[in-house]
């Protein structure tokens, strides 16, 4: 009887292994990973590339992730994050996190968050705002903008007929710029790691 297929245990080391080393590493050093034979190795390359996780570069001389490296998995049902409901076996389906967040690759930058004055918006000091320079700001946006030369994340507001930078905690003063006022981006998404 053949032996059950461990792809996706070994696209998982893969995986692991990219993060921390960001390549893919070669036949070999998979050989010794994973603990099989160097054309056992070429043999599961082979097999992920025709999934899609893997391909060669352009001068076929390395291992590099493809598209589906990249994807996760996002689940079919919900968590509620009020009364708690019984759980069950969920699937899921592949889900890749920049076509969630960036539909402008070229026009969209991602900007650490310090401070704390749009901590009842929801945004912390330490997540990263993605932020698309592409997009034409209105009233209501949260936004990156350089007031007065200088750098802020706020809710861009009018304010009799004039656009100011409203802070989303109570502590902090809404912006009224003095000279100038340029918007940086509009941010579209939030990235936030928890833990170690």
């Amino acid at each position: 009887m053949p032996t059950p297929n461990r792809d996706p245990e070994h696209l998982a080391k893969l995986r692991d292994y990219f993060a921390d080393a960001k390549r893919i590493p070669s036949e070999r050093r998979i050989a010794e990973l994973l603990g099989f034979s160097s054309a056992a190795a070429h043999k599961l390359l082979v097999r992920l590339a025709a999934q899609g996780f893997l391909e060669r570069t352009p001068d076929n001389d390395a291992w590099i992730p493809a598209n589906r490296f990249f994807e996760r998995f996002l689940s079919d049902a919900s968590v509620p994050a009020g009364t708690p409901m019984h759980s069950t076996d969920v699937a899921g389906e592949p889900f890749y996190v920049d076509d969630y967040l960036i539909r402008r690759p070229s026009q969209t930058t991602l900007v650490p968050v310090r401070g704390e004055s749009m901590l009842d918006a929801g945004i912390h000091d330490g997540d990263i705002a993605v932020v698309d320079r592409g997009l034409a700001a209105k009233s209501g946006d949260h936004v990156v903008a350089i007031v007065d030369n200088e750098f802020t994340l706020k809710e861009l507001a009018s304010e009799r007929g004039r656009f100011v930078l409203k802070p989303h905690n109570k502590a902090f003063p809404v912006i009224r710029p003095k000279g100038s006022l340029e918007i940086y981006g509009v941010v579209v998404g939030i990235v936030r790691r928890y833990g170690r």
